[in-house]
């Protein structure tokens, strides 16, 4: 089959290889959709420790089951040849503490699909059948693809505890910027302030009827303070991951807050210790989602909760590599980009 491959930083190439076959407890799909994710940007430039070349990426993918493993059909009885599925592509011990507590993304022996084993940048890919889904009919294949991530803009929005008389603050609309502020709306925060460096992506985050700041231009801790009488925001998102941002996030929440750091860009930031403390402001990590979270964005996605077709891109397979590099320089309006075969 063909596959883009990673060999390098900045290196993707289409190659052949020989089509996995699916384990007993597994199923092979034929891929029909998959997005390219932030953290393969990085991976891509060879930022990302845990992505070794040669690598097939993708790990946010809709298609067809086409074989399935002897066992697969008695793990998920709704499984069959011919459905159309979505994949959770963590996999994880149901039984260690960390499951068994409803945060499988945290067991320490957690695998992925598209770091740890090949992903669905490629015409084929097994996935573990329990943790395949299959979709409703009123979800298309293109919009099941944007489960995963999704269900990362639902474990952040959660973590946050913001709700209907919340007010909350995003830096960066990015796909995953753009999804938390999509959850958090719909889910009743009176006050969302978000930031971009892109017009482009601040336009599109306009689009929605919230503030949205140009970094480069105006403070953002003191416009939100100034839109909070001098309060700050209740939470504070941070989709971007590097120091300024992750500043600005703990500087702009109020006294006693949450700020949910979501940006993997940079690995390390220094951050204002003593004034977090005095301040109580609390920070938490979020990576990835709960086998719940992901069922969450699921429905989601069925009931038509998310608006994302204007900015929403489709580009050959083959042109994976080119399409990385529009995402690295200046995409235009580009909420996600969806690879087909």
């Amino acid at each position: 089959m063909q596959a883009l491959v990673w060999e390098g930083p900045r290196q993707m190439n289409m190659r052949e290889v020989e089509q996995p076959k699916p384990a007993a407890d597994e199923v092979l799909i034929q891929v029909a959709y998959s997005g390219i994710c932030g953290s393969e940007l990085g991976g891509y430039l060879g930022h990302n420790s845990l992505r070794k070349p040669p690598l097939i990426m993708g790990h946010e993918f809709s298609g067809e089951i086409v074989d399935m493993g002897d066992q697969a059909a008695a793990i998920k009885p709704a499984l069959a040849l011919g459905a159309r599925v979505t994949v959770n592509p963590l996999i994880h011990d149901p039984w260690s503490r960390a499951a068994l507590q409803g945060r499988q993304q945290l067991n320490r022996t957690r695998k992925i699909i598209g770091i740890h084993r090949p992903g669905s940048y490629a015409h084929y890919v097994t996935a573990p059948a329990v943790n395949t889904y299959p979709l409703p009919d009123r979800l298309s294949l293109e919009h099941a693809a944007l489960t995963e991530p999704l269900a990362c803009a639902v474990r952040a929005a959660k973590l946050s505890g913001a709700g209907a008389t919340s007010s909350a603050l995003i830096t960066g609309l990015g796909p995953i910027g753009l999804l938390t502020l999509q959850v958090l709306k719909q889910s009743g925060v009176r006050l969302i302030i978000a930031t971009d460096t892109d017009p482009d992506r601040r336009a599109i985050g306009e689009h929605f009827g919230v503030t949205v700041l140009d970094p480069l231009v105006t403070n953002v801790v003191d416009a939100v303070r100034e839109r909070t009488n001098g309060e700050g925001v209740d939470a504070a998102v941070d989709a971007v991951g590097v120091g300024v941002t992750r500043r600005d996030c703990v500087q702009a929440v109020t006294w006693g807050g949450t700020v949910v750091m979501v940006g993997l860009h940079e690995e390390e930031s220094t951050l204002q210790a003593n004034y977090m403390i005095r301040s109580e402001v609390t920070v938490r990590g979020s990576f990835a989602y709960s086998t719940l979270d992901f069922e969450d964005a699921l429905t989601w996605l069925a009931d038509g909760r998310l608006e994302i077709d204007p900015w929403l891109v489709h580009a050959p397979l083959a042109e994976g590599g080119a399409n990385f590099e529009r995402l690295l320089g200046k995409p235009g309006p580009v909420a996600k980009i969806l690879l087909h075969s």
